[in-house]
């Protein structure tokens, strides 16, 4: 692994949105003072069984193919970031094998939202679970322009959003750009079907409460950053809209890996994948436990 710091990963696979992945990390890297780690996870395709040909020889062809592939990711690279450090490699296995394996030592990994190769079908279905669920670190999944706006977090109002926050704070500072904080406090179809069943429900004191929480979740990280302008934003509706919202006019969103309230199963379920497909910007999913991505310790 080059250097001391913790590298940026970024998944290689010859496509044009991988190339596109390659530039944001390149430049993440740069903002960093780290170096990037072009990584081509290498799998023999399943259509191509021992005896139906040669299997040498298609292993040799395939790595010459990707030999390009790198070529052209550091090239990319470059002309984002002319100085920086720059490590290629080749590792045998699956995409999401290879890369949680990676997210080990990393500060960051980024993706494309899809590719060919070693990484097809990257964020699609149950393979962006295994690697948004599993990596050690933030996972970036690139999709969209990122070139302007705020940073984008959404607060699910425990401390199981902590690394979340926290990441969102450290890129808005490194960024230079605003922070809108979402907090999604009740749904509603929810609040229709209880207004159907005649339940008494206080929506104004829920609001204030709600207040209260994403207040208390920003309040640490305001103190530490304060030269990031924060908007705060209480939003009746469900989490997956009210985050594509904000998302079309982000530099970022960056949402937790798992939580409760208004963003449960934000990852596990449909509303990540909906939100990984559909924003218009890149998207952030940090788990709880992100030891060395920046991020996951409250403040002092």
């Amino acid at each position: 692994m080059m250097g001391e710091r913790h590298p940026v990963v970024v998944g290689v696979d010859g496509s044009v949105a991988a190339l596109g992945a390659v530039s944001w990390a390149a430049e993440e890297a740069r903002r960093r003072g780290a170096p990037l780690r072009l990584v081509y996870a290498f799998e023999l395709p399943f259509r191509y069984p021992p005896g139906v040909v040669e299997q040498d020889s298609l292993r040799d062809a395939l790595r010459r193919e990707k030999d390009g592939y790198l070529e052209a990711a550091r090239a990319q690279a470059l002309q984002t970031a002319p100085d920086l450090g720059i490590e290629a490699v080749t590792v045998d296995g699956t995409a999401v094998e290879v890369l949680v394996r990676e997210s080990e030592t990393a500060a960051v990994v980024v993706v494309a939202t899809r590719g060919h190769g070693g990484f097809t079908g990257l964020l699609l279905g149950s393979t962006s679970v295994g690697l948004a669920g599993r990596a050690h670190c933030p996972v970036v999944v690139v999709r969209g322009a990122s070139d302007g706006g705020p940073v984008v977090v959404g607060v699910d109002g425990t401390p199981v959003g902590e690394a979340a926050i926290a990441f969102a704070f450290e890129q808005a500072a490194a960024l230079g750009t605003d922070l809108v904080a979402v907090h999604s406090w009740t749904d509603p179809a929810l609040a229709n079907a209880l207004a159907a069943g005649y339940l008494a429900v206080d929506f104004g004191l829920l609001e204030e409460q709600a207040t209260v929480v994403l207040a208390e979740r920003l309040a640490g990280w305001q103190e530490k950053y304060p030269q990031v302008r924060v908007t705060r934003q209480l939003v009746r509706d469900h989490p997956t809209r009210a985050l594509l919202h904000y998302a079309d006019r982000a530099r970022l969103v960056v949402v937790g890996s798992r939580g409760r309230g208004g963003f449960a199963g934000l990852v596990l379920g449909s509303t990540s994948q909906h939100l990984m497909h559909h924003a218009a910007c890149p998207v952030a999913v940090v788990r709880t436990e992100a030891p060395h991505g920046g991020a996951g310790v409250a403040p002092g």
